[in-house]
């Protein structure tokens, strides 16, 4: 596919119109990628004196490592796999029959095969099978970095968790070090990142070319995940493509509802995409044949004053208070059906930190600093309390030394913006 055409006599798609190579060929230093990140990762438990982790997230394992296997599966069935990491070993516990899936990756000391510890592997013999898989990770990371040292857990079953801390170790978290190190990205690392947003572009391209009346959501959906995987691509982590009054409020899962015409579709690609790193941004459609009404203008037109101005209010510097303060104030007829965030970390999924609106930060809000080499996600969700539709916006920035790069580079709607 040598060329995009959306609408030929549009000025502001030169810079997309050529995409005719796999976006995975762009010259990525993957071993520099890989390097960093873990090297990140060990840093950040260092300064939290956390002397190992066992990582069972298969995205952090992926982040860690680069091993990818299995992805969602492994989010449902865990421990099926895990990562031990400490200060300088690196071994992955892979699922059986998997382990070759690992090879050449300089990251991974040794691979072994994982022992599954849940119901569904052990039945009624869990609590055996979950004290023989602690006993013996205690004994491995005793080997490593010595008896009582601490250790940083992600998700496990509770029983797992509880005979750990028996075998004499000291349990902490492990989600404060993996995601303080996935919040900032190397330049290396930021070319998997837009990577991942052109092949995203060119699948919304040909969603937004396949809009008619009488589609379901799920059939125009559709076309996104297919044009993702062809690309290598992962999948797609949710559901959001609506239509009609289905925009209102958002949330609403894509269904087999019909189309309509003249009605808008709101997308939110939420694309795990190349490399593993997410692809998230927000348009929002008109189905068409006729024009857009003065409603629908006006919610699109406010969506987008709302992501621009937040857009230009970020610093680097910038704490997440003085973020909260300086953001858009969100009109009282549209603030009940607000998005829940004003923006969010972005890197192999949504990450740290939240940026919360100002009316929410008292009760949901932390503070923090913007630093250079985050990449975050601005967001708007535009519609009012019972009202027919609404509209969804979303673009994904990356913050520099000096100030904010926009990411995601497919077009708004002129038609909406008028």
């Amino acid at each position: 596919m040598a060329e995009l055409d959306w609408h030929a006599e549009r000025t502001d798609l030169a810079a997309l119109a050529q995409l005719d190579r796999s976006p995975e060929d762009a010259g990525i230093d993957l071993v520099a990628v890989r390097g960093h990140r873990l090297g990140r990762v060990r840093a950040e438990m260092a300064t939290r004196d956390i002397a190992a982790v066992i990582l069972t997230d298969p995205v952090n394992i992926r982040y860690a490592t680069g091993a990818r296997n299995m992805q969602v599966f492994s989010q449902r069935n865990a421990p099926s796999r895990y990562l031990l990491l400490t200060a300088d070993r690196s071994i992955l516990f892979e699922f059986t029959g998997c382990a070759h899936l690992a090879d050449g990756l300089e990251t991974i000391d040794e691979v072994r095969v994982a022992r599954t510890a849940s119901y569904v592997a052990a039945g009624p013999d869990i609590a055996a099978r979950e004290a023989a898989w602690a006993a013996e990770m205690a004994d491995l990371i005793h080997s490593l970095v010595g008896k009582g040292a601490t250790l940083g857990l992600e998700r496990l079953n509770a029983g797992t968790a509880i005979a750990l801390r028996d075998q004499g170790l000291r349990i902490v978290d492990a989600q404060e070090p993996v995601e303080m190190a996935r919040a900032i990205k190397s330049a290396e690392e930021m070319k998997c990142v837009n990577a991942s947003l052109r092949a995203t572009e060119i699948g919304v391209a040909k969603l937004r070319a396949a809009i008619r009346p009488g589609l379901t959501e799920a059939e125009l959906w559709s076309v996104l995940h297919q044009s993702v995987i062809a690309q290598n691509g992962d999948y797609v982590e949710t559901r959001l493509l609506n239509a009609g009054e289905r925009t209102n409020p958002w949330f609403q899962e894509t269904t087999d509802n019909v189309i309509g015409e003249n009605e808008l579709i709101a997308l939110d690609t939420d694309v795990v995409g190349c490399h593993g790193y997410y692809s998230d941004f927000s348009r929002t459609f008109h189905s068409g044949p006729g024009k857009p009404t003065t409603t629908q203008r006006e919610l699109y037109k406010v969506a987008y004053e709302q992501v621009h101005h937040n857009m230009g209010i970020l610093r680097p510097g910038m704490t997440f208070r003085d973020y909260a303060d300086a953001a858009w104030d969100i009109p009282d007829k549209y603030y009940a059906n607000r998005y829940y965030l004003s923006a969010h970390g972005c890197g192999m999924t949504g990450e740290y930190p939240y940026l919360y609106h100002h009316g929410d930060f008292p009760d949901a809000g932390y503070d923090g600093v913007i630093e250079p080499g985050m990449t975050l996600c601005v967001e708007s969700y535009i519609g009012a309390e019972g009202a027919a539709e609404g509209v969804k916006l979303e673009q994904q920035v990356l913050m520099t030394e000096t100030g904010m790069e926009v990411l995601s580079r497919f077009p708004f709607e002129d038609d909406l913006l008028r």
